[in-house]
C-alpha cells in the first residue's frame, strides 16, 4: 500500500481566519518547513481547475518539479489539490472544522502507487522524514495563523 498520512492541528483562531492560509496556495510557502516556489500556469489561482507548477526539495532531489491542479474547494471546509510528478499524482487535502472557538485543520497526503525500488523506499522515507516534515508543517501553520491574529 502506498504511503498515506493524516496530520491534524488545532489553531486558536476561527475558521474564517484560518481559511485564507489554507486555501491560498501562495500562503503555503510561508509555513513550509522547506523552501519552495510556486507559479500559476492556468486558470484563476486557487480555484478548482487552476493549474500550478512548484519546485522544491524532497529526499534525494533538491529541485523536484511538479505540476498540479486544485481539485476541490468548499469554502471554509475543504481545499484539495493534486500534485503530479514523475511518480504519479499525490493527493493533498485540507479539512477545516470549528472546535471550541478555534479550528481543527487536518492535512491528508496520499501517495500514488509506486513501482520498483521506490515502492520499497517510499514508506521508509515517509515514515522517517515525510511524517516529521508534515507534523512540523502543521505546527508552522498554527504559528503563522496565531501570530497574524
Amino acid at each position: 500500500m502506498p504511503p498515506h498520512g493524516r496530520f491534524p492541528v488545532t489553531i486558536d483562531a476561527p475558521v474564517d481566519t484560518v481559511w485564507p492560509w489554507v486555501a491560498t496556495l501562495e500562503q503555503h510557502v510561508k509555513w513550509s518547513p522547506k523552501p519552495y516556489t510556486i507559479e500559476w500556469i492556468a486558470g484563476e489561482p486557487n480555484m478548482v481547475g487552476s493549474r500550478f507548477r512548484s519546485v522544491g526539495p524532497i529526499p534525494g532531489d533538491q529541485h523536484r518539479q511538479n505540476e498540479g491542479e486544485i481539485t476541490e474547494r468548499v469554502e471554509h471546509e475543504r481545499f484539495a489539490l493534486r500534485a503530479d510528478d514523475d511518480d504519479g499524482p499525490f493527493m493533498n487535502t485540507f479539512e477545516l472544522r470549528p472546535v471550541d472557538g478555534g479550528t481543527e485543520v487536518t492535512f491528508e497526503l496520499a501517495f500514488p502507487k509506486m513501482r520498483g525500488i521506490r515502492a520499497l523506499l517510499a514508506p521508509i522515507v515517509f515514515a522517517t522524514v515525510g511524517s516529521v516534515d508534515n507534523r512540523k508543517r502543521m505546527q508552522l501553520l498554527k504559528q503563522a495563523v496565531e501570530g497574524s491574529s
